[in-house]
């Protein structure tokens, strides 16, 4: 008798923690995150991965989650292949009580390979200053969301800027040094079109994954000497460049990278010679907001970061960070619009087409300082699209311009051009917007 009771108390005991997993199950946020912290890109990946993971841990030791709903997080190793992202997220998207709640690949490559599959999953891709440019358009790319910047916006930014201090570009020669994949080759349309406009003559010069041979490149630069490189890399690639520019005598004060290459990585490995680079900023560096004392109090501390406590508040960090807390407001977002605590896919979707972060919102998530004010539309995905130059003193970025705007005046038309294309090859009917 003893011992059937003991049996059952233990399978009711069993029974009840199983219960309890699945309503805990059921209760949490399923954030996937697609990373590469290995191969030749890890030394720019790992840092993001980082600002991504430890915000969300963050808010879950701070906030108990988001709207009070735990977020249960994932990590994927895709080491920057589009194979390995494609196979992360076939993995990873059915997960948890209500599947993934948004996807960012953090690689064009798997931007464009995922575009057609989140249309079917009803699953947000959110590209931050990343993927295909024309994905600004809502109304065709449903599911696509390239805040804060596409690299069209990046390359009219650039183009405005080296034409303000060289007082015009006419006769001038700009070079791009692009990595040979989708997200090198996005700006190209752009520079050629403002070489007509500004009256510069444009050369592209493609440099093969992963970017640690480029003598003949350099050698050609060395020929030709352009007034000013504009350097879309990646990884190793971006301090491969600085080395070889001071190889060939090429001035660095000359060199402006896209955001992507204007990061504590690309410019550590060169030493000395990487003084007086340039590039673009999305935002600052620097730990000294509100935000990060939060993360080093309750992730830090606790001893849960997910790197070393000095590189928090590094570029790639910040920019991690960012793109979390982005994602998570479009989930604050879908829980209030649906009045739910785990919200699908799809709801999320509704959240990010509804981001309206002001001053003051900005303020209160302990970013002000960090971004300007972003709204997202049906139409705008993009929702902001401005950046400033900073520049490396050879042991900081120092900002060296105002925030610049990209000319949407320019962008837009040509943004629904590409969009409405995109539509009629895949037979999409274009949203309304109304």
């Amino acid at each position: 008798m003893r011992l059937r009771f003991l049996t059952a108390m233990y399978a009711g005991a069993a029974a009840l923690a199983v219960l309890a997993g699945s309503a805990s199950a059921a209760e949490t946020i399923y954030y996937p995150s697609l990373v590469y912290r290995s191969g030749p890109y890890a030394p720019n990946g790992i840092p993001f991965a980082n600002g991504v993971a430890d915000y969300v841990a963050m808010i879950n030791a701070r906030d108990g989650g988001v709207g009070g709903v735990k977020i249960e997080f994932e990590e994927c190793e895709t080491g920057y292949a589009t194979d390995r992202g494609v196979e992360c997220y076939e993995r990873l998207k059915g997960k948890g009580a209500k599947g993934a709640i948004a996807f960012s690949p953090l690689s064009t490559g798997i931007t464009f390979a995922l575009t057609e599959k989140v249309a079917v999953d009803k699953i947000p891709l959110q590209t931050m200053g990343y993927g295909r440019s024309e994905s600004a358009d809502g109304r065709v790319f449903t599911w696509n969301f390239p805040l804060l910047g596409t690299y069209w916006s990046a390359a009219d930014i650039l183009i405005q800027h080296v034409n303000k201090i060289a007082g015009g570009l006419q006769g001038k020669k700009i070079t791009l040094v692009y990595h040979d994949s989708p997200y090198g080759k996005e700006p190209i349309p752009v520079l050629q079109e403002h070489a007509q406009r500004y009256g510069y003559t444009f050369e592209a010069i493609p440099v093969t994954h992963p970017g640690v041979e480029q003598k003949a490149a350099w050698l050609k630069i060395r020929q030709t000497r352009p007034d000013f490189v504009f350097l879309w890399g990646w990884g190793v690639m971006n301090s491969t460049a600085i080395k070889e520019a001071v190889a060939v005598g090429y001035p660095r004060e000359r060199m402006y990278g896209v955001w992507w290459a204007a990061a504590e990585p690309d410019v550590r490995p060169a030493g000395d010679d990487a003084k007086g680079y340039q590039g673009l900023a999305l935002h600052p560096a620097g730990a000294d907001y509100p935000v990060h004392k939060d993360i080093l109090k309750y992730v830090y501390d606790a001893g849960k970061g997910a790197g070393k406590r000095e590189e928090v508040g590094e570029v790639l960090y910040n920019r991690g960070m960012i793109d979390a807390m982005l994602k998570l407001e479009a989930v604050r977002n879908a829980q209030k619009i649906f009045n739910v605590k785990v919200p699908t896919g799809e709801q999320v979707r509704e959240g990010y087409e509804r981001l309206e972060l002001t001053a003051q919102r900005i303020k209160e998530l302990g970013f002000e300082g960090l971004i300007t004010p972003i709204k997202v539309s049906c139409r705008d995905h993009e929702g902001s699209r401005k950046a400033r130059i900073h520049q490396w003193d050879g042991k900081k970025w120092v900002f060296v311009s105002d925030w610049i705007e990209a000319n949407n005046e320019y962008l837009r038309p040509k943004v629904e051009a590409a969009a409405m294309a995109y539509a009629k090859e895949k037979g999409i009917t274009p949203r309304t917007c109304n």
